[in-house]
């Protein structure tokens, strides 16, 4: 059932699209900061909404670094649409480069589940539900005659998302709880931890942000624990280097799994290209690590 989900979805759009043909019939331009914010902004706005992304595939959103362009690219927005939290702080020094009074929607605003100091509001797909809602209202406010399409469109996708969110935990469980253990490059699971009974062992960034810097006291704290709770895999998040995750990983007595989409969707073709697509990559990498390969979901 999940590559039905992951294909109804991606038929709608590739997160690594910038304008181009699907902008031919569009009557608003709108402005998405991070790879996810775009996705969820095509899926809901379709053919009437050109989109203009800042960050593409495979961008870290916390070393990002603005472009002229982008200010450009808000002259002739109606909407900017931000994921918030701090992830996309860059935003505020192009808006007040570039001024314009196009209006600005925090999408982390709008979660319905919410973790104080973590950013990654979309790893819980009810958030994600709600962040298609509220796509859906701007635009309907920026451009009337589009608003039943908008929120058709969001309805749609919010069942799309809903189906792959049912999916995800019936699969979860068939993992036993004692093994659903994660280790990853940063604290960037939180959410999907919460929403799918996942225990966070520990980071080898301990840190939300990706530019922060493990002491060597951290690192050989977190590889004791990991031995000592014999945990089967540590996961690296793409596209960053993985060396660090292989040498703790062979200290500890683990192995390196699949690598997750954290922070960025992935470009077009990947498992990682829209964000229904990294979702049901990253549950089923996680399944396939928790349990050595042992327990597996059919279609994740």
């Amino acid at each position: 059932m999940m590559l039905v989900v992951v294909a109804a979805a991606a038929t709608v759009t590739a997160a690594g699209c910038g304008a181009g043909e699907e902008d031919s019939a569009a009557e608003v331009t709108a402005v998405a900061t991070t790879t996810q914010v775009a996705d969820l902004l095509r899926n809901v706005g379709g053919e009437r909404v050109a989109v203009e992304q800042f960050l593409q595939p495979g961008s870290d959103p916390h070393e990002y670094e603005p472009r002229p362009s982008d200010a450009a690219a808000l002259e002739d927005a109606a909407v900017v649409f931000r994921s918030g939290g701090g992830l996309d702080d860059f935003l505020d020094g192009v808006i007040e480069n570039a001024g314009g009074g196009a209006e600005t929607v925090t999408l982390i605003d709008s979660a319905t589940a919410v973790r104080a100091d973590d950013p990654h509001w979309w790893q819980d797909p009810r958030n994600a539900v709600a962040a298609a809602e509220t796509i859906a209202d701007a635009l309907a406010a920026a451009d009337p005659a589009g608003a039943g399409d908008y929120r058709r469109n969001a309805r749609e996708y919010a069942a799309t998302i809903e189906r792959l969110d049912q999916a995800i935990g019936r699969c979860m469980k068939r993992v036993p709880a004692a093994q659903r253990q994660l280790v990853t490059t940063h604290d960037s699971y939180g959410y999907f931890a919460d929403r799918y009974d996942v225990e966070i062992l520990g980071a080898l960034i301990p840190s939300a942000s990706t530019e922060a810097q493990p002491s060597a006291g951290e690192t050989a704290a977190l590889v004791e624990r990991i031995g000592a709770e014999r945990v089967e895999a540590i996961f690296p998040e793409s596209p960053l280097d993985p060396d660090l995750e292989q040498v703790v990983a062979d200290e500890a007595g683990a192995i390196v799994g699949d690598p997750l989409w954290a922070d960025s969707l992935g470009p077009e073709g990947s498992g990682g290209a829209t964000y229904v697509g990294a979702l049901a990559s990253d549950a089923e990498a996680m399944v396939a690590g928790f349990t050595g390969d042992q327990v597996s979901c059919p279609g994740l």
